[in-house]
Formats: C-alpha cells, structure tokens, sequence
C-alpha cells in the first residue's frame, strides 16, 4: 500500500502534538509494510533548517518539503475581511505547493493520500484531477471549535469580534469539505461524534495520538518529599499561552502560600519574551528544552490547564507513560478516556487545582497508585502499532481490495 502524507509544516523535530501524531502513525504503517511518503510545508513559522533530514524521518520511502510563507500579514488579515475565504486556510494555499504535489502524483501511483489536518483539504481538486487515489483526512482538532472557544474567553470586544468573524468563515469552510473526503481519521471519539452531527456520512477511523510502551521506563515511585511541578507546550499556540497565563494569574498565587516550597516548572517552543522575563516565587521558565521526557520526568507533577483547544493532547499521554500524575481541566483531557483519581486528576478551577495537588503531596501511597495505574492506561490504549493496525485494515478493506 502505498501512501502520501501532506502536512502543513515539517513534523520534526518531535517538539508538538501535530508532530508526534504524524510521526508515530507513519512510522507505524512503515512497520506494518506500508510504503509511506511526505510532502510537508516548509512554513516561515515552523522552519526546518534541512542540512540533513532527522534520523526519525529515515521510515519515509520518499521526503519533500516545500517553503511556504504563511506569516500574518496586516494587509493581508484587513482584506480577507472583504472575502468569505478564510484567513486561517488561505495563509497555507501555495502556488509551489500545488505544484510539487502534481509533480508527486503524475511520478508515483499511491493508493492513499493522507491530509494532516484540515488545511491541507485546498489541495484537494489537484489530487482528484491528478490521481485515483482514495483521499483520507486526519483531523487532529474540529479546528472551528478551538477559535469558537478561544473568542469566548476574549475579554477586548474589538478582538472578539475579528477572532468571531474569522471563526465563522472557518466553520463554514470546514463543514463545506466534509463530503470530500473518502475517509476521515478524527484523533478521538468525541471529534468523530462532532462532525458527523456536522453532515460526515462517510467511513472514519478514529486514530488517536500513539506512543511506543517500550520508549518509556518503569513508573517508579514518585519524589513527593520535594515536589514540583511541570507544564510543557508550543508556547506559540494560542490555547496553551491562555491557559498558562490562567494558571499563574489565577492558581499558581494560591498554590505558593499553601506549599511555599514547591516549585513550579515551564517550557515550551517559542516561549513569549514576556514569559521568558517573568519573576515569580518558585517559578522557572526554561523556554525551549531539548527533549520533552527528560524535562517531564525531573517534576512528580504535570498540569496541562487548557480552558480551549480540541483533539488531544500528546503530552499527556508522555507525560502518563513516565508514570507522573496529570492534573487537567476536562478541555486538556478530551479525547483521552481517563478517569479523576483513577489515573489523572481532573481540575477546572482554581480551587480545584490546589487541591489535587494538595492531594498528590499529601497522599503519597494513593498517588504513587495513581501514576502507576496512568502508565498502564497508556500503554493498553495508545500503543502505536495497534493504532496503525486500524488504519491499515480500514484502508485495505474499503479501498485497496475493493480497486
């Protein structure tokens, strides 16, 4: 089976959700006999400086990238206001892109060609008129949610109202593709249940962020004698720096009077100047650190406190898998099947968030249970291999045997 990945930036290196979800599904389907190629964006905001390609691309049969500017431009944002196009789509439409997928499908005869995410769908026209292959779209968000829930929380009401009018033309924009695809692969079952209330009648695999189990260790007992806390994130995505800001605004004040030693723990890629400059008691920002595991498994905690967003988050499930207890609002966990007290533990407010952290420093047989009960969640549901295993099958059966 062959099969063409388009992606909207170069998934490497393995900093992002979007990456790590395009990195351990190709590498997977590679395993299981796939032959599977890349034709990815090379964007002015994600830039890979290509001297050579990462050790983990080395699965693909075949790499291209293309750059792609896709800054915002204040000229550009004004006009669309004029346009129904959307401004969130059309900063990933290019002439060179468009081309170099001709280029791929008149060279090659794949039986799939795999859209990550809903913004590569304007390329869609070039695959039907240049190739037979089946077209399948992994949407890693219901993309028109996260701005419907980001301008909600937008407190300028000049600002809600451009984010709210950009929102709509990316909702009707991504209602409008649903009938083009031959199968959808939404990251979970709640994004399954969502566009097909928005109109999708046709087969949809859901297809989770995978990990490897035998990538992680051993859960082993957690420091709560000196705890500390850790959040990582692409700091350039905009749900993560609202719920950040929230939580040391709002919990992290409360968190340091009752626990004055404990230590609170931040990176992410393109880490604000702001943030980078803040002082606060106990709070440490070390911007981009070179691997996401490392980093997780020096603090006891992790909190991931998104109040917008959709899909899942990849770090959760890292973050589980080196047995380290997740504290979450219910947004953060959408889409993984976790349960409060069980093998997370679910917060929403402020007081909420102070007290599961009270509660993993103060109830050091009970949370050592806790995290060890995560990493097994983890490794039954989300191994990777059995995740591709799935998709594969879909495709054979509704596809490639049915040629």
């Amino acid at each position: 089976m062959k099969i063409l990945l388009l992606c909207k930036k170069f998934p490497y290196p393995l900093k992002d959700g979007e990456s790590i979800a395009v990195h351990t599904l190709s590498l997977a389907l590679s395993q299981l006999g796939c032959e599977v190629s890349l034709l990815a964006m090379n964007t002015s905001k994600h830039f890979y400086q290509q001297t050579t390609l990462p050790k983990e691309a080395s699965h693909f049969n075949r790499i291209r990238t293309i750059p792609v500017d896709n800054r915002i431009k204040v000229s550009a944002a004004f006009l669309n206001l004029f346009s129904e196009d959307s401004y969130h789509i059309a900063r990933f439409v290019s002439p060179n892109y468009d081309q170099a997928l001709k280029e791929m499908l008149k060279e090659e005869q794949y039986d799939i060609v795999q859209l990550e995410t809903l913004y590569l769908a304007p390329y869609i026209s070039t695959i039907r008129r240049f190739s037979d292959a089946r077209i399948s779209m992994r949407a890693h968000n219901v993309e028109h949610e996260i701005w419907e829930r980001i301008s909600s929380h937008t407190t300028n009401i000049f600002k809600r109202w451009y984010l709210q009018h950009l929102t709509q033309k990316l909702r009707k924009f991504e209602i409008s593709t649903l009938g083009q695809y031959d199968m959808l692969l939404p990251i979970t079952e709640r994004d399954l249940r969502c566009f097909r209330q928005l109109g999708y009648s046709n087969p949809a695999v859901v297809t989770p962020i995978g990990i490897r189990a035998d990538e992680f260790p051993e859960a082993r007992e957690l420091d709560i004698k000196k705890p500390s806390i850790s959040f990582i994130g692409s700091l350039d995505w905009m749900p993560n720096v609202e719920g950040l800001n929230w939580f040391i605004q709002k919990a992290w004040p409360a968190l340091h009077a009752r626990f004055p030693d404990l230590e609170f723990h931040i990176a992410g890629r393109n880490t604000p100047k702001a943030l980078l400059q803040l002082k606060r008691p106990n709070l440490f920002v070390h911007g981009e650190v070179p691997d996401s595991a490392t980093f997780i498994d020096k603090h006891s905690m992790m909190v991931v406190p998104l109040l917008s967003g959709s899909g899942m988050r990849a770090k959760i499930l890292e973050g589980m898998a080196l047995g380290k207890v997740v504290i979450s609002t219910s947004i953060g966990l959408e889409g993984i099947s976790a349960n409060h007290k069980e093998n997370v533990m679910v917060a929403n407010t402020v007081d909420q968030f102070v007290d599961s952290i009270a509660y993993a420093i103060e109830s050091k047989e009970r949370i050592n249970q806790l995290a060890n009960q995560a990493q097994q969640f983890v490794f039954e549901a989300y191994e990777s291999i059995n995740i591709a295993k799935r998709v594969r099958s879909a495709y054979s059966n509704q596809f490639v045997e049915s040629v």
